[in-house]
């Protein structure tokens, strides 16, 4: 991108996504104006806490990683590079023992040094027991495996043994090769924090942060506004002052409307809720054209069956059957407007590198002949409990799935739960043991882009309880996957993976995948420099 200054303006020469090669004169400086749902947007400015998409945009904004996803479109936002990290780090050929050297020219917006002690205070962090009590934090996920965890977790120990901060040298060891490490430090549980900053069960709202912006001021349920990090010298763009962010909309559909309007100059909700048909969204500005977008999303939504269970355990043949019973078409209309999404009957999305599209279960229909066959003999008993989010679509999904398998022989009872963002009650609820659930409606939206994410994470029993809330753990699959995650070459591993893919779908079942999500986008008029990963890029943005 080339800049020049013109009567204390500046020049920006952008590519508009949908207008190959456009130029757009805008100017630098401005505050973007940003509205969330206030039940279902942002829940915390932690980074130790905050697990949902709208707060993972906004702390991108603010966060210094080892490593991060280059603010480009795809294919190459998906391709990490060196953030914090002078380079690549020195991995034991074991790869238990990552050495990492930082560079000497980040600082936090009070002006101190980020050192190794900063990201080693990220790791423990997301294992304070206070952060992780009654269940797991999802931080903790990514640095669970670390030598003395464990310690950290049970209260033992304030650190862990296999992390060793020395001014811009930070070492971390695992108790188990974590082939996938490097793309964990992409994600905003492991930002630069201070040295000294406290682990809040609440979350900590105001603290330093060493990315382009930091959070001047956060209001639960009111507001955020981040301002500029006048010492930031990193590469990243960052042209507006900063961001006010409102969290008072009342409805998914206020936010949407606010941005349309140009109140504000972007929001996020449920892709649904952007062709909702009395919006008007879509007739109003096409798609992909100027201000509304719709991208390839990595959102899966599935039915999951708990393993664990006797009605699924050991039982791959009612798994299957379950597969070839759903019409995913008749579930993804029932859920929302077939443009939010595309039917899947695999886990890894379509857009990931590596992908394969093998055609295992229909997808417009039903196969009820083979999937009566394959559940013959194996209902045992034909009774399950459904879980689900308790609000209108979800359980209109649940009695549409119930439907469909009441057609090879199992009776389907329908419980809704409330999926409230900032505690993750419902996810929490599924990886509980003492629950009596069977299948599970669920989203699967990893922290960072790789098939590790989607098929280790979720599907390994060394993380069962945990990521692995199905409990599925399988000898023969837990080897083929951890053998997969050892793979180094990029295109070798990429194509491991999606052949991986397509053997556990078809064979295993583990769980039943219904569609992939895509990502809507609407800004206001004024808005420039977008770059979609698919989720807009807010630290690229700029104001016309």
């Amino acid at each position: 991108m080339s800049v020049l200054a013109i009567s204390g303006a500046l020049l920006l020469i952008a590519a508009q996504p949908g207008a190959p090669g456009a130029v757009e004169t805008v100017r630098e400086g401005g505050t973007f104006k940003i509205v969330f749902h206030a039940t279902s947007g942002l829940d915390y400015v932690d980074p130790a806490l905050t697990s949902s998409a709208a707060g993972w945009a906004v702390l991108d904004t603010t966060c210094a990683r080892l490593f991060a996803y280059p603010d480009k479109p795809p294919p190459k936002a998906y391709h990490f590079v060196p953030e914090v990290a002078a380079g690549p780090p020195r991995i034991s050929r074991d790869r238990k023992t990552y050495t990492f050297t930082l560079r000497n020219d980040f600082r936090f917006n009070d002006g101190t040094p980020v050192r190794a002690s900063a990201f080693a205070r990220a790791i423990h962090r997301t294992l304070a027991p206070e952060i992780n009590s009654p269940t797991l934090s999802p931080g903790a996920q990514h640095t669970r495996d670390i030598l003395g965890a464990a310690d950290v977790l049970s209260g033992k120990r304030n650190t862990a043994k296999g992390v060793v901060a020395r001014g811009n040298k930070l070492i971390i060891k695992f108790v188990r090769p974590a082939p996938d490490f490097l793309h964990r430090t992409t994600t905003t549980f492991l930002c630069a924090v201070p040295p000294t900053l406290p682990s809040d069960p609440e979350g900590v709202s105001k603290f330093p942060a060493a990315g382009p912006y930091y959070v001047a001021q956060f209001r639960p349920g009111e507001r955020v506004i981040l301002r500029r990090n006048r010492f930031y010298r990193g590469k990243r763009p960052h042209h507006v002052d900063g961001f006010d962010i409102d969290l008072r909309a009342v409805t998914p559909q206020e936010v949407v409307t606010r941005v349309d309007r140009g109140e504000a100059d972007w929001g996020y909700t449920t892709a649904g809720i952007y062709f909702d048909p009395n919006l008007g969204i879509a007739a109003k500005y096409g798609i992909n054209r100027s201000r509304f977008f719709v991208k390839p999303g990595f959102t899966l939504r599935m039915l999951a069956f708990n393993s664990a269970r006797p009605v699924f355990k050991n039982n791959p043949s009612l798994r299957k059957a379950v597969n070839f019973a759903l019409n995913r078409r008749a579930i993804i209309n029932g859920a929302s407007d077939p443009r939010a999404s595309v039917p899947t009957d695999q886990y890894l999305p379509p857009s990931l590198p590596g992908f394969r599209d093998a055609d295992i279960y229909p997808l417009e229909h039903a196969d009820l002949a083979k999937a009566r066959e394959l559940a013959r003999g194996n209902l045992r008993g034909g009774k399950v409990v459904l879980y689900t989010n308790s609000t209108p679509l979800p359980m209109a999904v649940g009695r549409i799935v119930a439907r469909q398998l009441a057609e090879i022989g199992l009776d389907v009872e329908v419980r809704g739960f409330p999926l409230h963002t900032a505690s993750g009650a419902y996810y929490a609820k599924l990886a509980n043991p003492g629950e009596q659930w069977d299948i599970a409606l669920a989203l699967w939206q990893p922290a960072y882009v790789d098939p590790y994410a989607y098929l280790n994470q979720l599907m390994d029993g060394r993380y069962a309880g945990g990521t692995n809330f199905t409990r599925f753990n399988s000898s023969p699959y837990n080897q083929q996957m951890r053998r997969t995650a050892r793979v180094l070459q990029v295109g070798g591993r990429s194509r491991a993976y999606g052949a991986l893919d397509v053997r556990l779908a078809r064979y295993a079942a583990p769980v039943a995948a219904v569609d992939i999500l895509k990502e809507p986008t609407l800004v206001s008029p004024r808005v420039g420099c977008i770059v979609l990963r698919p989720v807009l890029d807010l630290t690229a943005v700029c104001l016309k």
